[in-house]
């Protein structure tokens, strides 16, 4: 078996699905700059059997985890966050870069190799002690989506799972997320 999350096995039927979304991601080398492999996810939520069979497996990471709300981040995390929140039967909440929500927000700085960045969310998007499922396509290095566990946190949530359609293993983002529980849909342990 392999393991995907810190404390959750998945079972060997992951495998074949793992391969079938590898299959559906493409591979464009050199974008978006020279050395960098990039994993496109367009062509797998191009293709509609693709499309739902990630969100089933993506829900079948979250079905069991009594989860309140969903939190995605700008702006492919939208994308599965919102199917998830649905099919958990639960409300989605956008984590946005700064100036593009509308009403008070909360805000959560973080370093990255060149700077520093910022994400903000509604400051009543999440009521105290809701249980939080936070998504993203990406976890490399695991900064943005980290800050936006804290981001949860600071307004009241209480983060149970990440999840993910891509994980680099390689570069080790997962170490930031302590107990949480880490799940991706397909892992490249290099580029």
């Amino acid at each position: 078996m392999h393991i995907l999350a810190s404390n959750t096995v998945l079972p060997f039927i992951h495998f074949f699905m793992e391969d079938y979304f590898k299959k559906k991601i493409r591979n464009i080398p050199d974008f978006p700059k020279e050395g960098i492999l990039f994993r496109d996810i367009t062509t797998l939520l191009k293709d509609g059997k693709g499309l739902r069979k990630s969100a089933d497996a993506l829900f079948d990471f979250s079905k069991d985890l009594k989860i309140d709300k969903v939190v995605g981040i700008e702006s492919r995390g939208f994308i599965f966050g919102s199917i998830l929140a649905e099919k958990l039967g639960v409300g989605f909440v956008l984590i946005r870069k700064p100036g593009k929500l509308p009403a008070e927000t909360i805000r959560q700085s973080y370093t990255l190799e060149y700077g520093e960045d910022t994400l903000e969310i509604h400051k009543d998007a999440i009521n105290p002690g809701e249980r939080v499922l936070l998504h993203d396509d990406l976890l490399a290095t695991g900064g943005t989506a980290r800050a936006a566990c804290d981001l949860v946190e600071k307004a009241g949530g209480k983060m149970v799972q990440v999840s993910f359609v891509i994980e680099l293993a390689f570069l080790r983002g997962r170490e930031k997320f302590g107990d949480y529980i880490v799940n991706a849909l397909v892992t490249y342990d290099g580029e």
